[in-house]
């Protein structure tokens, strides 16, 4: 399996401060930076050839960790090109990974891609009663859909060669995709009324993605907390040093 990690987020203010490092990715938890963990988790997944996309400091701290580093962009936009492009498409499908996930586990991705129906392109989806157990008073954090409240993960699956299909609406999508809004207005006029209304359901944007797509598309409901955790914040930093 080959896999693709973005790490060039940048932060600062007390978030930096607190982290000691303006880049997001190497701020340290319990004793590893954030990199460090999703690389250990896309290993422990079965991920034979691991891409990075980042920064110079990133490229550090990296060493022989990877398999292959891309210099990152100016443009968050380009560099999600640059991820989707990191490794030739030869029939496998693409892990892609923020770096930005302190509790993500090969268990949880394991379990995540197992689940995802062959050719989907797919996001795991938690419920949010699971995820205020996994993480008690934490920042607020999820969506709701049709009256339903889910937090969405971190990790994506793209279905083998899907690459170039997905680049003209990859990173409008992946932008999008904590702004549930800008995702509705991103795939039509109608989406967007049924979300203000509070009728927009997962459903809807899996059967709308697909048809914007050209692919399936699936939202892979019951998936483990640990991969919709992601620091943004300097608070979300703060739970994360507190709390294992």
């Amino acid at each position: 399996m080959k896999a693709v990690i973005t790490a060039g987020g940048r932060i600062d203010g007390a978030f930096a401060s607190a982290a000691g490092t303006r880049v997001k990715a190497l701020a340290s938890l319990h004793g590893a930076t954030m990199l460090e963990r999703v690389l250990d988790a896309l290993r422990g997944t079965g991920a034979t050839r691991i891409a990075v996309v980042g920064g110079e400091e990133v490229r550090g701290a990296c060493g022989a960790a990877v398999d292959r580093f891309i210099d990152e962009s100016p443009s968050g936009s380009e560099n999600i090109l640059r991820a989707l492009r990191a490794w030739p498409e030869d029939g496998e499908p693409l892990l892609y990974a923020t770096s930005d996930l302190p509790y993500v586990t090969a268990e949880a991705i394991r379990d995540f891609v197992q689940r995802t129906p062959t050719g989907a392109l797919a996001v795991p989806l938690v419920e949010f009663a699971d995820y205020a157990v996994r993480f008690p008073q934490a920042p607020s954090c999820g969506i709701t859909l049709a009256g339903e409240r889910v937090v969405n993960g971190g990790v994506f699956l793209l279905p083998p060669d899907s690459a170039p299909r997905l680049a003209g609406a990859a990173t409008a999508f992946f932008e999008a995709r904590k702004r549930p809004w800008r995702m509705a207005s991103l795939i039509g006029p109608l989406a967007l009324i049924r979300f203000v209304a509070g009728r927009l359901s997962v459903t809807d944007l899996e059967g709308t993605a697909h048809r914007v797509l050209q692919m399936p598309a699936r939202a892979v409901r019951g998936c483990a907390a640990e991969l919709a955790f992601d620091i943004d914040t300097a608070a979300e930093y703060g739970y994360a040093t507190s709390h294992r």
